[in-house]
This record gives C-alpha cells, structure tokens and sequence, in this order.
C-alpha cells in the first residue's frame, strides 16, 4: 500500500471545499471538520457561534506520488477568494476564515512560500491564516459528503472543477 500523508484547509463552508477536493486525482480521502481553535470536540452550533476559535475545515488524505501537497495548495488558492477576512462570499464569521493548518515543518514552509507566491495574484493582501495542525474534529454526519448525499447543486464559493482543470490545477479525468 503505498503511503498517504495528510494536509488540513479550511476556505469558507466546507461542503464545497470537500466537493473540489474529492475530485482530485491522488486524494483519497476528505473529512469535513473543525480545527484551529481551542475547544475541545465542538459540535456545529458551537463553532457557528465564533467562541470555539474553529474553523471550518477539510482532513484530506492523499497519495504524494499521484499529488503533491503544493498542488493541494494551489487547488486552495484557486478555490477561494483568501483576501476575504472571516468570510467567504455569504457565509461570515471566523469560523469560515481561510486557514492552512501544517502538519509538518515542511509543510508549514511550503504553506508560507506558497501564499507569497499567491499573493502576485492579489490586489488585496492574503488574509490566510497558516499555523501548526494540532487537533482535528470530524463534523457530525449529515456534513460529511453533503452535495453527494443531499443530491444538491454545490453552491459555496468553490470554482467549478472544469476551470479548476482548464488552470491545470486537477489533471483531466
């Protein structure tokens, strides 16, 4: 079995952010969560709060030899608009800040070149917040996969996959 490693992200709501991310080729798994904050395994209405310090994000797991963790990162990049502080189009409040959350020093170092390297694309200055992981809590169930359960439309922020492939940032299926 080849080795996985894993990479936390949170762009606003997470149900679009692990809609894109599932479609990357070399991700094998996202899990729709909360991380970043201080309370101890908040539920939902907790962190919709903004007292927890979450935020809502994505556990993705993926094959290094397929997609690499800086091609995770441009996918993030390109998925929102990180200039927005404490929100994401409709959805305000800290709990949908753009954060990257390292799970490595080599990940924090990549996290950071990465933003300066984002930040050319920007009029704005990148409001991304990027520190060490340290906890993660899985989002209650009815979060997880919601567009593939819920047969809805992805509607969050998130580019649509075609131009996120037309970019080069998802290889062609």
């Amino acid at each position: 079995m080849a080795e996985t490693e894993t990479a936390t992200f949170g762009a606003g709501c997470f149900w679009g952010v692990e809609w894109v991310f599932r479609r990357v080729p070399g991700v094998l798994d996202v899990v729709s969560g909360y991380s970043g904050g201080f309370a101890v395994d908040p539920s939902y209405r907790d962190v919709c709060t903004g007292t927890t310090g979450h935020a809502e994000v994505v556990q993705v797991t993926f094959d290094p030899s397929i997609v690499t963790y800086d091609q995770l990162l441009e996918v993030f990049w390109a998925m929102h608009d990180p200039t927005q502080l404490d929100r994401q189009g409709p959805d305000v409040g800290s709990q949908y800040r753009s954060i990257i959350l390292a799970h490595s020093p080599e990940q924090l170092e990549s996290a950071r070149a990465s933003k300066e390297h984002a930040q050319a694309r920007y009029p704005q200055p990148i409001a991304t917040e990027i520190k060490e992981f340290t906890v993660f809590y899985p989002a209650e169930d009815y979060h997880q996969r919601y567009y593939e359960h819920g047969g809805h439309v992805p509607y969050c922020h998130v580019l649509p996959v075609d131009v996120l492939r037309e970019q080069g940032l998802i290889p062609a299926s």
